[in-house]
């Protein structure tokens, strides 16, 4: 079975990486992976040699991105990564394309495939992110898809009522928490001094714009610097860039002054990699910000998280997030409760121990029928 993989930045790779291991162990699969978006952009950590390092046969890349972040600029990258993809789905052929997720250019890749018949997967479908457009585009790809696998029932429930059939829609639990019982940290003195981090408590920040209300994220930019300015007389802040997202340059700039004002408090990192990332998450005192793995994963990991603004609103949350706008007296005043708290030991609600199993299972099964 000839698999291909769309990735478009270094947070769906990460999702991707267990399922991506079991299918290159297995003799039945032929896999090639599609890199493109961030991927290829070195302002966002040019991380396909991340991808290149993990030893694939074959990896494709398409470059789309154009370097300004306004509404035209992304719309323009958008129809670009059609043309480009045009011309790659011609050529290439597949018996199944993995998608994930809910970005523009994701979008792009995958209705690019529509008239060539590409037969996807989507991963992660049926979520709900008000405070971005990212709805929008995840419901183009779950339109454009053949298989759904998706976090938890509900998700699986709008897939069904979106698509209008519940044949090949399958709730199998995140894979990005893929045995996640079994992951092992980075030694915490090897990881401080790669990183050059002090040995004091630390926060892990990650702060996206609000692709819906962006006319409001200059003010919570700032919003976000003045809070984060109060919190580092108190923490440690480990803040890892924003992706290619509308007016996320706008939050750049407000980090990078925070970091100049604030040089040996704030550590910035463009691109951690999945076992950096969660080795952080380990070792962090809290999470802070309007990423979604504050919602996904934090859980697993016993961490308690200040999830800031709109950007989430509408996913399931388990029982360690709380919930704040975009203001910096009411932030500062969350995290300082959060900090108090022991570490959370309650459920996480996206969990599933074998959901890269059950993804290849019904991979197989569908193969059969094809």
């Amino acid at each position: 079975m000839k698999i291909s993989v769309l990735t478009s930045s270094r947070a769906d790779y990460g999702i991707y990486l267990p399922l991506l291991k079991k299918i290159k162990e297995d003799n039945s699969f032929e896999l090639e992976i599609i890199a493109f978006g961030t991927h290829l952009s070195k302002s966002h950590g040019y991380t396909l040699t991340e991808i290149e390092n993990q030893g694939f046969d074959c990896i494709h890349t398409i470059s789309s991105l154009i370097a300004n972040d306004d509404e035209q600029a992304i719309a323009t990258s958008y129809g670009l990564t059609v043309l480009k993809f045009a011309d790659f789905w011609q050529v290439n052929k597949y018996d199944l394309v993995f998608c994930l997720g809910d970005r523009f250019e994701m979008s792009a890749a995958v209705q690019a495939g529509i008239p060539f018949n590409v037969k996807f997967a989507h991963l992660h479908g049926g979520e709900t992110t008000l405070g971005a457009i990212d709805n929008i585009y995840r419901n183009q790809i779950t339109l454009a898809s053949k298989l759904h696998f998706t976090a938890v029932e509900l998700f699986s429930e709008r897939v069904i009522e979106l698509i209008g059939q519940n044949k090949n829609v399958y709730t199998v639990g995140s894979l990005s928490l893929n045995e996640i019982e079994k992951f092992q940290p980075i030694n915490k003195t090897e990881f401080f001094e790669k990183f050059k981090l002090p040995n004091k408590d630390f926060a892990l920040i990650t702060f996206h714009p609000e692709t819906v209300n962006t006319e409001m994220n200059r003010h919570f930019a700032r919003e976000m610097r003045i809070a984060l300015s109060q919190v580092a007389s108190k923490l440690i802040l480990v803040i890892t860039m924003p992706n290619a997202d509308t007016m996320g340059s706008v939050f750049r700039m407000e980090i990078e002054q925070l970091k100049n004002e604030f040089s040996t408090q704030v550590i910035c990192v463009e691109n951690f990699g999945k076992e950096n990332y969660f080795s952080a998450m380990y070792y962090a005192k809290l999470l802070i910000g309007n990423t979604s793995s504050g919602i996904i994963e934090a859980a697993s990991f016993g961490k308690y998280v200040v999830n800031v603004g709109d950007r989430q609103q509408g996913r399931m949350q388990s029982d360690n997030v709380i919930n704040t706008p975009f203001n910096y007296q009411n932030i500062i005043e969350v995290v300082d409760k959060a900090i108090i708290n022991k570490a959370f030991i309650g459920k996480n609600k996206y969990y599933n121990k074998h959901a890269a199993d059950l993804i290849i299972h019904h991979i197989k099964q569908f193969n059969e029928i094809l």
